[in-house]
Parts: structure tokens; C-alpha cells; sequence
């Protein structure tokens, strides 16, 4: 091959990647996407000399970056730096991780095999992506298939590294079907082995799920649900408008379908705009606003996201979220939070812990630590957030219902939102404001985390978005009333619990930690082979 024609390959998979991708993007084009690049792949790893022509990381990043351009540009709206940190960076890190895999194919099996490599590799990396300061996981393999999902409801076993599996593995067919179907003298067994094989990989998981999807049934209590869209613009009128005006406009649209008792109503992220002291919640004019309010519906109860504060402990001063008053000796902690309001004296409170990073979250490592005073402003608080401990539910006061506040950029995140649901949850009410970005794929995208989010624990979910998408999802990932972008709205439905706890709960990204554990062992043994024979080459010249 030529040079042209390794970065044409290149290309190629970068685009296919990003016309698979939701929520417009045609999704099957996912399980071919990586084939050009696995013929580069094996074209530059077959001889020793040809890897230094051109080499398989920039060839990968290349690949990878065109991928995070094309689905993600619209970080760009919220964001300049940001987009481009994001971009950037994260195209880094998968090319890193495709370089690895590639050296490690080459020194373990001389490049003849060791495709599976690649799907330990991989899942690790999505793993490790889930939980540090620079968490991006936005285009882990598996949330490909967010807008399909009659075809993956065996996530309740797997999560979505299940679906990851499933796109590298038959990429990997399809690259040697490929391969045997273009050899001089085709080898017509291993061809029919090959597309049997194929044939299994993909239509065996579409079959299961239709099997799961016909038994799943929706059992559990019934809760009569209110979802608010109040559509305030982020970048204006919801940081310079009253509070008061703000919490009305949610209420009016709440009032307007309460025609009968509503067990729930369900506001967006940072819907109080009222900096609230947690020690003096007493004092807050808008808790007392939705306290009158909920005064007249006994039953009900109010979900709504808010900017809350509260003073650091003495002898917390060195925690990386606390924040020294100016002028004074003292320090405060900010928090993204969820409040629960009902006619009881407790206002519960969950705060977000799952932070955008390099708006909510600034890196924690010493040598980055400058970087805080470089946080992105879009409007509210920034700078790195307080976190809980702990997944915080809230318990309806009839013992009915446990509900788990999951807060924005939350609900990217699988195994997080287990937590949850081990600790009681019942019901998922997601919260967030995606008006950073516009019309363009980023709200669409966000939205169907959701989706996965409601297979993998077979909870219904109610979402409630400033600016949209807002919509009930049931346990099978069917959307109900999902409300256009940019308009106010209220949407109003009866959602079924669920206590029963399924696998991927209960075990969360299991399959990716065993590939943690097998990607240790082949890159142990990579550097052991290469240590030994940069041993025996020393001896030679000896």
C-alpha cells in the first residue's frame, strides 16, 4: 500500500464511526466501521520496515479524531477550549490504546493474530474512562445503540461493555471476511465458516433481546408523574431573571395538567436560581415559594435542581473542592443539587457527583492543580463541585416510592447509576439543562443515555430537560411523549416501579474488569517477551 491509501483507510473509518453514531446516523454502519483501520493495522504490523513509513498511531489518531469531530463538535457552542480539550484529548487516548494494541499484537504473535487483544484493550480503556478527573465516555463503543433499543435488551446482563463486545467482535469478522474473500485463491470453507459465524454475532443478540423485550412486565406500584420544560435560555434570561419568576413558570406549567392528585412533579437542573446556604435551608425565599405551592397538594412532592453551599468543616480546608471565602480565613463547598420538597418539616437533598470535567471538575493531580482558575463559565457555579460519598435517594413519605435523582452528566454513567438502585430506587428522575449546545446532536445524544440507563435496571424513568428533550422512558427503553427542543412544556404520565434488582445491578461492568485483568496479563507479557529478546540481541553482539 501507498501512503494514499493508508490515510484514505484512515479516513474512511473515522467517517464510518461518525455515520453510525445517534441519534441520526445509521446505526449497522458500527459493526464495519473499524475494518479500514484493522487493514491498516495489519498492513503496517506484517513487516518490521513498513511501520516506520507511516506510523500506526498517527494513522489511529487520525481515524479517531475525525470520529470525535464529527459527533461531538457541538461542545464548540458551549465552549471553545472545552471543545477542543475534549477533542483533542480524547482522540489522544484512543489512539494511545490502538498504538498499544498494535505493539502488543506484533510482539506476541508476530501480527499474524491476537484480534481479541484489541476487545480487552478497549473495554479496559472504556472502563478506566468511567472514573478519573478526565472522564469522557461519551463515545464508549456501546452507547452506540441508544436509539435501537429493541435490539439491546440483554443490557440488563451487561451493560453497555456488552455492546461494545458485540461492535469489536464483529469488526473483526467482518476484516477477515473480508480478507479471505480478496486472497488470490479464496479458501471457500473458512469464507462459510466466517459469514455463518458473522451471521450468528449478529442476528443472535437482536433474537435474544426481542425474547426479553415480549417478557418484561411492568408490575409495581403505579405513580402519577408531572415532568416541566420551562425552556429558560442558559446563556440569558436564566442567570438574570428573578428566582421567583423563574419557579413560577414551573409551577404554572405543573398547575396546568393537575386537573387530579399528582404524586410527583418534575423540575430541571438549576431551576432555583438562588444561591442556598445548606445550614440555613429555612431561610430560602424559593424552598418557601415551593413549600406554599406543594401546601395545597398534600401528596405531592417536587424534584428540583438548585446551586446550594454550605461551610467546610475545620480541618477539611486542603479538600480539592473547598473554596476560600475572599478576604477571609474560611472556606465553602458548591454543589450541583437535587432538592426533594413535600409537606414534610425534611427537605431532602442529593448532590451531582458524576462532574463535567473542566466545569464542574478541575483536575485533582498536584502538577494540574493551576488549572483551576481556568474553569469553564457558563453561567453558574464553576470550579470543582463537592460530590456525595454516597448514591442519595429520596423516599416518598407514603413508603411507595424511592426515587433516584440522577443529575445531568449523571446519567452517561451505568455502573454509577446502579448505586441507586441498590439503594432502594425504584424510580430514575433524570434533571439536567442541555441548552449549552443548541439544536444540534448533543441534546439528541444525551437524551438516549437515558434509554440505556432504563434497560440496564429495568426502571422507569422520568426526564425533565430546561430546554428538552423531556419525556418518560418505560423499563423496556420505549419513549412516551417526548416534548420538541427549545419550547416550554409539561408532560404528565403514570410510571410503574420496579424493585427487582437485575444482573448488571448487581455486578455492574464486570466484563470490564475482567478485561482489565486480562489486558494486564498480555501486556506483562508483551514487555517480558520484548525484555528477553533485547536480551538476546545484546548477547548476539557480544
Amino acid at each position: 500500500m501507498k501512503k494514499l491509501h493508508l490515510l484514505i483507510l484512515s479516513i474512511a473509518s473515522g467517517l464510518l464511526l461518525s455515520a453510525a453514531w445517534p441519534e441520526r446516523g445509521f446505526i449497522p454502519l458500527i459493526f464495519v466501521a473499524w475494518v479500514p483501520l484493522f487493514f491498516v493495522q495489519d498492513y503496517l504490523g506484517s513487516e518490521p520496515d513498513r511501520g516506520k513509513r507511516m506510523s500506526m498511531f498517527w494513522l489511529a489518531f487520525l481515524s479517531f479524531f475525525i470520529w470525535n469531530a464529527l459527533t461531538t463538535y457541538w461542545i464548540w457552542n458551549s465552549t471553545a477550549v472545552g471543545a477542543i480539550a475534549a477533542l483533542g484529548l480524547n482522540s489522544l487516548f484512543m489512539a494511545t490504546v490502538f498504538w498499544l494494541f498494535h505493539k502488543t499484537k506484533k510482539a506476541l504473535y508476530d501480527n499474524r493474530k491476537g484480534w481479541l487483544i484489541l476487545v480487552f484493550f478497549w473495554l479496559s480503556w472504556e472502563y478506566f474512562h468511567l472514573d478519573w478527573d478526565l472522564s469522557w465516555p461519551w463515545l464508549n463503543l456501546g452507547n452506540v445503540f441508544g436509539t435501537k433499543n429493541a435490539w439491546i435488551q440483554w443490557y440488563e446482563y451487561t451493560g453497555t461493555s456488552g455492546g461494545t463486545i458485540w461492535v469489536l467482535v464483529s469488526n473483526i469478522l467482518v476484516f477477515h471476511l473480508v480478507k479471505a474473500v480478496t486472497q488470490p485463491k479464496p479458501a471457500r470453507k473458512r469464507i462459510g465458516v466466517l459469514m455463518l459465524s458473522l451471521s450468528l454475532v449478529w442476528l443472535l443478540p437482536v433474537f435474544i433481546s426481542g425474547y426479553i423485550y415480549n417478557r418484561v412486565t411492568e408490575e409495581g406500584e403505579q405513580a402519577e408523574i408531572i415532568v416541566v420544560q420551562p425552556n429558560f435560555d442558559p446563556y440569558s434570561e436564566q442567570y438574570e431573571l428573578p428566582p421567583s419568576e423563574i419557579i413560577d413558570r414551573n409551577l404554572t406549567l405543573a398547575m396546568s395538567v393537575m386537573l387530579r392528585e399528582a404524586d410527583f412533579v418534575v423540575s430541571p437542573e438549576s431551576a432555583i436560581q438562588e444561591d442556598i446556604w445548606e445550614e440555613r435551608l429555612d431561610a430560602s425565599p424559593s424552598l418557601k415559594q415551593l413549600r406554599s405551592f406543594i401546601s395545597d397538594n398534600d401528596n405531592l412532592a417536587v424534584i428540583i435542581g438548585a446551586s446550594t453551599f454550605s461551610i467546610v468543616p475545620k480541618g477539611k480546608e486542603d479538600d480539592h473542592a473547598a473554596r476560600r471565602f475572599r478576604g477571609y480565613d474560611q472556606y465553602y463547598y458548591a454543589y450541583n443539587t437535587a432538592f426533594y420538597i413535600d409537606s414534610t418539616a425534611e427537605i431532602q437533598k442529593s448532590h451531582k457527583s458524576k462532574l463535567t470535567p473542566g466545569v464542574e471538575m478541575m483536575p485533582s493531580w498536584r502538577i494540574l492543580r493551576p488549572l483551576k482558575d481556568y474553569a469553564i463559565d457558563l453561567g453558574g457555579t464553576i470550579g470543582t463541585l463537592k460530590t456525595d460519598d454516597e448514591r442519595v435517594v429520596f423516599r416518598h413519605k407514603s413508603g411507595r416510592f424511592v426515587v433516584a435523582p440522577v443529575i445531568c452528566y449523571e446519567s452517561v454513567y451505568g455502573e454509577f447509576v446502579t448505586g441507586f438502585i441498590r439503594n432502594g430506587a425504584n424510580l430514575i428522575f433524570v434533571i439536567t439543562n442541555d441548552g449549552w449546545w443548541g439544536n444540534t446532536p448533543g441534546h439528541r445524544q444525551h437524551f438516549y443515555f437515558s434509554v440505556l440507563r432504563a434497560i440496564e435496571t429495568r426502571r422507569s424513568i422520568a426526564r425533565s430537560a430546561n430546554t428538552g428533550i423531556s419525556a418518560f422512558i418505560d423499563q423496556r427503553g420505549d419513549v412516551y411523549q417526548a416534548t420538541p427542543y427549545w419550547e416550554p412544556a409539561v408532560i404528565r404520565q403514570t410510571l410503574t416501579t420496579n424493585s427487582r434488582m437485575t444482573f448488571y445491578v448487581l455486578y455492574g461492568d464486570y466484563l470490564s474488569r475482567i478485561a482489565m485483568f486480562a489486558s494486564a496479563i498480555f501486556l506483562l507479557y508483551a514487555l517480558v517477551r520484548y525484555w528477553l529478546g533485547c536480551r538476546k540481541k545484546s548477547e548476539a553482539k557480544i
